[in-house]
């Protein structure tokens, strides 16, 4: 089932959660909204459910207007991030409640229920727990039920709301990886709302990243990673190095003499002495020792971290340097490379980008 969103607005007092939202997600699509805290990926989810009610705008369902359905309705599974697992009731009735709730004319009999719920439960790879009670399930466990539980009901769509966000690392990752596998079986048309990157990038067929009510960028994880269309997606996708300067001449111009960095920008060919900023990720930056004539941004060695094949390096950079006062420069190199040049605490050493994303500051322009 498709979904389309259609100049959605809403707002609770003062506060602006949704600000004309327009986006269409296909049949058997998995798409992760990504975005911080307070962006409205939450408010937009529970407007899809039918659990808020925007202010304007349309959501349809395979092209049949959905706005006023009311929340049973609508054939939405929902996974909430707390599991919200019924105490009482084992595994298994956990898992049925939403069959057995249904009006009697709709409702299966009791054989069909105890077969579905069994299929769902091996599913998930948890029939051998359908008679314990949630509290004594592992949070990992628990979640999985929970999902068991939303998809009993057959429904149309599947939301989830930071269903992993309770968890600690390891079993996030496990799970991540369930879930596409999960989904790749099923098709069923899925939205999970997350602020964590890697977990976007990681399970969805596209990501839509939000910002302060509005859609920054939708796309594949891919083309959101290698063409970040804004300042916000380049920034919030990952660990960044942000560099100021101004463009001339066709480069971005970083620091002064003796500290400076060019960064060529000939997509900016028509902009002269314009404010700029520059963003280059950890594993884009070369480090190379500070012998006679070499080039880049002096700084000095402050800390390093070997882990398996790759040496994070913290340097702290000398001079005017273009960076807000007391940033330190991240960059990884493989720690083969590490070893080889020597390096240690103390050091100074020359940073260069080998490539960046630069943008130009919007608000000079104005």
């Amino acid at each position: 089932m498709s979904i389309d969103i259609i100049n959605v607005q809403k707002r609770f007092g003062d506060f602006v959660a949704l600000d004309n939202i327009n986006l269409t997600i296909e049949p058997g699509e998995l798409v992760a909204l990504l975005g911080p805290s307070g962006c409205g990926k939450t408010t937009l989810l529970r407007i899809i459910a039918g659990l808020e009610t925007a202010d304007s705008g349309n959501i349809a369902f395979s092209g049949e207007d959905a706005t006023h359905l009311h929340v049973r309705d609508r054939q939405v599974g929902f996974v909430f991030q707390h599991y919200a697992l019924f105490r009482h009731m084992s595994v298994f009735e956990n898992v049925a409640f939403g069959l057995r709730v249904r009006p009697r004319e709709t409702r299966p009999p009791e054989e069909a229920i105890r077969r579905k719920v069994t299929e769902l439960l091996k599913l998930v790879q948890l029939d051998w727990l359908a008679d314990r009670r949630p509290s004594q399930l592992s949070g990992g466990q628990r979640q999985r039920i929970a999902l068991a539980r939303a998809l009993a009901v057959e429904p149309r769509v599947l939301l989830l709301d930071e269903p992993f966000g309770a968890l600690d690392a390891k079993v996030r990752k496990e799970l991540r990886r369930w879930l596409r596998r999960l989904h790749d079986e099923l098709h069923v048309t899925s939205i999970f709302v997350t602020h964590d990157q890697e977990e976007a990038l990681e399970v969805a067929d596209r990501v839509v990243l939000m910002n302060h009510g509005q859609i920054e960028q939708a796309g594949s994880p891919q083309e959101v990673w290698d063409k970040p269309a804004s300042p916000f997606v380049y920034g919030f996708l990952g660990n960044v190095n942000l560099f100021h300067g101004r463009i001339h001449g066709g480069e971005l111009h970083i620091g002064q003499e003796g500290s400076a960095l060019s960064i060529r920008t000939p997509h900016l060919g028509d902009a002269h002495n314009v404010r700029a900023f520059a963003y280059v990720r950890p594993h884009e930056l070369d480090v190379q020792p500070n012998v006679p004539g070499a080039k880049g941004m002096p700084a000095q060695l402050t800390r390093t971290m070997v882990m398996g094949s790759v040496a994070r390096l913290e340097l702290h950079p000398l001079g005017d340097t273009g960076l807000a006062s007391g940033a330190v420069i991240e960059a990884h190199i493989t720690a083969d490379t590490f070893r080889a040049q020597g390096f240690k605490e103390g050091d100074i050493l020359r940073v260069v980008p080998r490539t960046a994303q630069v943008f130009v500051d919007q608000a000079a322009c104005i």
